[in-house]
């Protein structure tokens, strides 16, 4: 199976639209010669239209619970490791990728791929340029380099910044990442908040905090355990799509669909390989795994024909 077949690419179209002036999710100026009367209601119609088409076509694999997200890093900034990573999302099958939020990161990515690309952040007020330069959807996450430094981030301050990224940005595809260092029903409970303030994708984590007794498949699952948790029990309590994120691999994504996730987000499993195919093949091996009947496995000789 090709990676046409595994994802729903943005239309050219989509990305002429992201110009100044005339991107969608900014808000349509009107041309300085015109009568704003005259144009205030076919403009309105028609910037409702594209919004509605873009957001859509972002929101399409969550809705059919197939999203596979690349993540290459909230604070990855080096070029070409970025560009590896978007060329092996393209290539391997993922239908979105996820990068820091910086314009001229978001401008290499668009001539990578035609997947839907998403810029994370914790500052709100960096979103537009990233949107301006041609992204199609925001993310509050990605918290794993600020718990390197011991910074948290507490229910109370991840509402404050999805409420502001909504008054800024508020027809943008909005994705928010609860964090795991939060107790499961606390979890549960931003979810449902976030929910409220009208999220379009909600996000689990908790890789980062499992240390694996075992090795092999037992460790991987061990590994993956709190957030395939956390996707269980906030799938059951809101009805929002859920992307489940951090310590997955081939061996758990499709358990997170089965948790009721309608994604999967990975990140180190694919950038912090050493060179894009390697990234290509891991990002194919998830792929896969998300699209075989329960209880079906991929076969050596199957692998070998797809990738042929």
């Amino acid at each position: 199976m090709g990676p046409s077949s595994l994802c729903t690419p943005i239309s050219s179209t989509s990305h002429t639209l992201l110009k100044v002036g005339r991107n969608p999710l900014l808000g349509t100026a009107l041309p300085s010669n015109s009568n704003p009367r005259s144009h205030v209601k076919r403009v309105s119609l028609t910037t409702r239209a594209l919004l509605s088409s873009t957001k859509e076509s972002v929101l399409k694999d969550f809705h059919e619970r197939r999203a596979l997200k690349i993540i290459a890093g909230l604070q990855n900034f080096d070029r070409d490791n970025v560009a590896s990573v978007v060329t092996a999302a393209d290539k391997g099958g993922a239908t979105h990728v996820d990068i820091a939020c910086d314009p001229e990161l978001v401008k290499l990515a668009v001539n990578l791929t035609s997947l839907p690309i998403c810029v994370s952040s914790v500052d709100p007020e960096a979103f537009p340029a990233a949107v301006e330069a041609g992204a199609m959807m925001v993310e509050i996450g990605n918290y794993d380099s600020f718990y390197e430094r011991d910074i948290f981030f507490s229910p109370e301050q991840i509402l404050k910044l999805t409420k502001e990224t909504k008054r800024i940005l508020p027809s943008v595809t909005l994705s928010v990442t609860v964090p795991h260092t939060l107790s499961l029903p606390d979890q549960v409970k931003l979810a449902e908040l976030l929910e409220q303030e009208g999220v379009d994708i909600i996000q689990t984590e908790g890789g980062k905090c499992s240390s694996p007794s075992k090795a092999g498949v037992l460790g991987l699952i061990e590994k993956a355990t709190p957030t395939l948790a956390a996707a269980y029990s906030i799938s059951h309590a809101v009805k929002v799509p859920l992307m489940c994120s951090s310590g997955l691999s081939a061996v758990t994504a499709p358990m997170a669909l089965t948790a009721g996730a309608s994604g999967i987000g990975v990140g180190s499993a694919v950038n912090k390989l050493n060179d894009v195919i390697a990234m290509i093949a891991e990002v194919r091996s998830i792929s896969d795994s998300l699209h075989q009947p329960i209880g079906r496995h991929t076969t050596p000789e199957e692998t070998t024909v797809r990738r042929s």
